[in-house]
């Protein structure tokens, strides 16, 4: 069959480029992430591995993606920055959009154990992504010096919260009524005077962020150069840092970086790698554990009649696992529940010409049938059958016990 005559459908497809000449940032923010770190252990304010953990996996982004010449993150988010002459995907905004957001994701939880190596993760993180265009450098520069901006406010607030929660014994909407409506200046002092934190002292990378940068690093023992991505926490605000790194706007080549030992960098690969099939051993064959399963339960013909008692239906959980006699009620098979007969009584109207007996011949499995206020015909399966049931009818009412 040909596929022409279903090959229309394409054009529903939608094919949004990126302007030309621009650059593209692609934000990415952790999806309700607060519940995440909660769960997970995080330590308050900052937790270094899970900052570290977020740098490496926007450097295994920036590995795979050579058209990224700068990436900014802190806290749960990063942002990635395209050259402006960039051609990946031929500037598609969807393309590049969850391709970015694809590789951050499966990079976090493919470290996770590298940073993390005694807790498990409970369940996979979530994060959302977003593009954004800017025409000019200064409009790029300004987006970045916003985002370090707000990362230090953002960390002033967290850092003066939970210092008064952990060494004042706060709770958590005390803290807040604390430094509520104070400036940065008011906040520091909080913490000099009252807590004895100087907030200048504090880590940069939790008061800064991390930049990713690329470099040129010569490496032993020929000298050949290798490119590597650095974690900075540096101040990306003021003029310094965009004259010691001008490749970053200007569009020229990559620098050489004089790597000193106590700076760490991730070696970007040439290629991915690659596997001798020949040398590969095979994996051992898995041992499973083979557990004896109760064969199920033998079906009971009949449909129980609906339970009429409300109270026996709210206990009817507590007392799941009595094994006194019980009865088999509720709506019908094979959906079965077990309660303890002690006693049952049904409240509802009935006469003596709606009770027969249609299985008499059965030793003690008796058969009560009646009809309801809505004319429905009920089954009520009364068990075990090795003692036999009494009944009596009372007043407006029937109640059955052994």
């Amino acid at each position: 069959m040909s596929k022409g005559k279903f090959e229309y459908v394409r054009s529903f497809e939608e094919h949004v480029k990126c302007l030309p000449n621009s650059w593209i940032v692609v934000r990415i923010n952790g999806r309700n992430f607060q519940r995440f770190a909660e769960l997970h252990g995080f330590e308050k304010p900052n937790d270094k591995r899970a900052l570290e953990l977020m740098t490496r996996a926007a450097s295994s982004v920036m590995e795979d993606l050579r058209e990224i010449t700068i990436a900014y993150g802190a806290c749960d988010e990063y942002s990635f920055v395209f050259r402006k002459d960039a051609q990946l995907y031929n500037r598609r905004h969807d393309k590049i959009l969850s391709i970015v957001n694809s590789l951050f994701s499966t990079s976090f939880v493919y470290h996770w154990n590298s940073f993390f190596p005694f807790s498990k993760m409970l369940y996979p993180p979530s994060f959302d992504a977003r593009i954004i265009l800017f025409p000019t450098d200064k409009n790029l520069r300004d987006y970045l010096s916003w985002r370090q901006a707000d990362v230090h406010l953002s960390n002033l607030y967290s850092t003066t919260i939970w210092a008064l929660v952990l060494k004042k014994k706060y709770n958590f909407h005390q803290a807040e009524e604390r430094i509520k409506n104070t400036s940065i200046t008011q906040k520091t002092e909080i913490l000099m005077n009252e807590l004895d934190i100087n907030y200048n002292l504090e880590p940069p990378l939790f008061r800064k962020g991390t930049t990713l940068v690329r470099k040129l690093v010569a490496t032993p023992p020929d000298g050949s150069l290798k490119e590597f991505i650095f974690p900075l926490t540096v101040d990306i605000i003021g003029e310094p840092f965009w004259k010691e790194n001008p490749e970053i706007i200007g569009m020229k080549s990559i620098q050489i970086c004089h790597k000193k030992e106590e700076d760490v960098g991730y070696l970007v690969p040439n290629h991915l790698p690659t596997v001798n099939k020949e040398e590969m051993e095979p994996p051992p064959l898995p041992n499973p554990i083979i557990a004896r399963v109760p064969p199920p339960p033998i079906p009971v013909t009949g449909r129980p009649v609906k339970m009429v008692k409300q109270n026996i239906i709210q206990d009817r959980r507590n007392r799941r696992n009595n094994l006194d006699q019980h009865i088999l009620l509720d709506r019908g098979p094979p959906d079965y529940r077990n309660i303890p007969m002690q006693m049952l009584e049904l409240d509802a109207q009935m006469v003596e010409q709606d009770i027969h007996m249609p299985d008499r011949g059965l030793p003690f499995d008796h058969r009560f049938e009646r009809r309801n206020f809505w004319g429905d015909r009920n089954h009520l399966l009364l068990k075990p059958r090795d003692y036999p049931i009494f009944y009596r009818r009372g007043s407006g009412s029937i109640t059955f016990s052994r």
